[in-house]
């Protein structure tokens, strides 16, 4: 799997541990917050690098770490094509992905911990989009997306 990841300055430590586990299960991963220390930096810039990575097909999928990643995920959704989900959890990643079919998975490392990060993408990674029902709601986002009406 081929993951483009990214963080703001709250991110960079939680990033980069992510980033060296998912190495050493096989991904490839192109972080793209390379640039990014200590100093404050804007994300919007940030989650539409990693979105454009995801959309233009260089990326599988995108991670975005802020603070808490309420704002990433409201920027990452911006991108058409993106369908970011803020997970905080386990479940809300295996929903994001299994019901959503979210490409971008945004947490925020002033909530979340190293290892409950790994228990986050891990079940991101193994949850399949479920399809079915879901479907037409992902229809209905793309058409959100295209300014037209569900009314």
């Amino acid at each position: 799997m081929k993951i483009a990841i990214t963080a703001d300055h709250n991110g960079v430590a939680l990033k980069d541990h992510l980033a060296a586990w998912l190495r050493e299960r096989g991904h490839e991963v192109d972080d793209r917050a390379v640039h990014v220390g200590a100093e404050v930096v804007d994300y919007p810039p940030l989650c539409e690098d990693v979105c454009g990575q995801v959309v233009g097909g260089h990326a599988d999928y995108g991670f975005v770490i802020g603070g808490s990643g309420s704002g990433e995920a409201i920027a990452c959704n911006k991108i058409r094509g993106i369908r970011a989900g803020l997970c905080l959890d386990p479940f809300v990643a295996e929903i994001a992905r299994g019901n959503n079919d979210a490409n971008v998975l945004v947490t925020g490392a002033k909530v979340v911990g190293p290892e409950l990060a790994e228990e986050i993408v891990a079940t991101w990674l193994e949850t399949a989009f479920r399809g079915g029902r879901h479907q037409a709601r992902i229809d209905q986002i793309a058409a959100l997306e295209r300014g037209e009406s569900l009314l």
